[in-house]
């Protein structure tokens, strides 16, 4: 068999994603989220009497403890699977690679394992996060001088 026969059957026989449904599944996990997040705030500011800007900041809280609560039991990485960007884009994302970066290190020690090794997958996201919102920071200041 030759390099050509070899990629035809391959291609014959990759499975075919559905991006519609892949993108329909994406959108209602992030819509769901975005609903979740929502009653989170509402929860925290009506019942529990705390000002929505500082409910927002423990609605996040929240968020981030179920990822690294899921990623733990072990069920965060099927969800992702099937909702993919809808649940891996939010905060619920981030702490799902920090934790698990985290378990897989565990057993090396808190400084060579944890520390080392913690923010391997998300240290790009804080730097390139960092960078930008200093570049933007800068184009905001030339071209409106601040105020806004």
């Amino acid at each position: 068999m030759d390099q050509k026969q070899y990629q035809k059957l391959v291609e014959k026989n990759k499975p075919k994603e559905n991006y519609l449904w892949n993108g329909t599944l994406a959108f209602l996990a992030g819509g769901i989220m975005g609903v979740i997040g929502q009653a989170l705030i509402d929860f925290y500011s009506s019942l529990l009497e705390i000002p929505s800007k500082e409910a927002s900041s423990f609605m996040i809280i929240t968020l981030i403890f179920f990822g690294c609560l899921f990623t733990c039991f072990g069920f965060f990485d099927k969800l992702v699977h099937k909702f993919g960007a809808g649940l891996f884009v939010p905060i619920t994302g981030f702490a799902h690679a920090m934790m698990s970066a985290a378990l897989d290190y565990r057993k090396e020690g808190m400084i060579t394992g944890l520390g080392a090794n913690m923010f391997k997958l998300t240290g790009s996201v804080i730097i390139f996060g960092v960078v930008s919102a200093y570049v933007f920071g800068i184009i905001r200041l030339l071209l409106f001088g601040g105020a806004i």
